[in-house]
């Protein structure tokens, strides 16, 4: 799925979060979307097929890539655990006025962050003690998170880690917005039936050349997608409330239970009744 997702992070004095990811996660795979933060991925183990907009990228154990702020992505894990950390360029502090300039060059997109790091560097050193000082949630780890994120910027400065924005690659790239509006219309809609023309025409295509387009922006089928968004919202409702399996089902947007656990357990592996036993023990 894609969508404009909307979330407060952390707190509202703090608003930076880190989420840690293994099979059992409601989003282990991580379904189209973007947001107005930034967010960092690290690789824990196994592999995470990830795109950036256009960009396709294999990660490995140990790999880092930085996603900037109204990107869209998504990623498909193999026997993979990762974590993201996601914040918003006003959290980034500023000292004076050179480093003011940085960020708000950030905020307005006139700069964007490289996006893949594999090496071993100094800079994977200071995005490892971010995620480590995000991690231990010690007394003094807002002090520990601000000092790991100074670093970690200053690091991203020194080494030139960022480059203008190519304004006439982003106009010439139509895509994306169409990407984006039938994503946001998917969002808004999930509960409701949703037709292959539908979608279609939220993104102002033709339903043969929608199908082409969505695929090779997403790798899946619209019907893929939307199912996959569906049992998402469903298996929250389920971790998150006592409601029952058929009115999850329902209210999810699936008006056949049977097909429903049937595609739950295609996606998750599991059945919607045995996932919430396990996540609520």
């Amino acid at each position: 799925m894609s969508y404009n997702e909307l979330k407060q992070r952390g707190t509202e004095d703090f608003p930076i979060e880190l989420y840690h990811i293994d099979s059992s996660h409601t989003r282990y795979e991580m379904s189209a979307h973007w947001h107005g933060e930034m967010e960092i991925v690290r690789v824990l183990s196994g592999e995470l097929n990830i795109r950036l907009n256009n960009h396709c990228y294999n990660m490995q154990s140990d790999e880092i890539i930085f996603i900037n702020a109204e990107t869209v992505h998504q990623a498909t894990p193999v026997d993979c655990v990762y974590e993201c950390i996601v914040f918003h360029p006003e959290f980034i502090p500023a000292l004076n006025s050179g480093s003011e300039y940085f960020i708000d060059s950030l905020k307005n997109h006139e700069y964007v962050i490289d996006e893949y790091y594999f090496d071993s560097t100094s800079f994977t050193d200071a995005v490892n003690a971010l995620f480590d000082a995000m991690s231990a949630k010690s007394s003094g780890y807002k002090f520990k998170v601000i000092g790991a994120l100074y670093n970690l910027f200053g690091e991203i400065i020194d080494r030139h880690l960022y480059h203008a924005t190519d304004s006439a690659l982003i106009a010439a790239d139509k895509n994306v917005p169409k990407l984006r509006a039938v994503l946001s219309y998917i969002r808004s809609n999930y509960d409701s039936p949703i037709t292959l023309v539908d979608m279609a025409d939220a993104a102002g295509m033709s339903p043969k050349y929608f199908c082409y387009f969505f695929k090779k922006m997403t790798t899946k089928t619209p019907v893929e997608y939307l199912n996959l968004y569906r049992i998402e919202k469903a298996s929250r409702k389920l971790m998150k409330s006592d409601m029952s399996v058929t009115s999850a089902a329902f209210s999810s947007g699936f008006n056949d239970l049977s097909y429903f656990i049937k595609t739950f357990k295609q996606i998750k592996g599991i059945t919607p009744a045995k996932f919430r036993k396990e996540a609520l023990q």
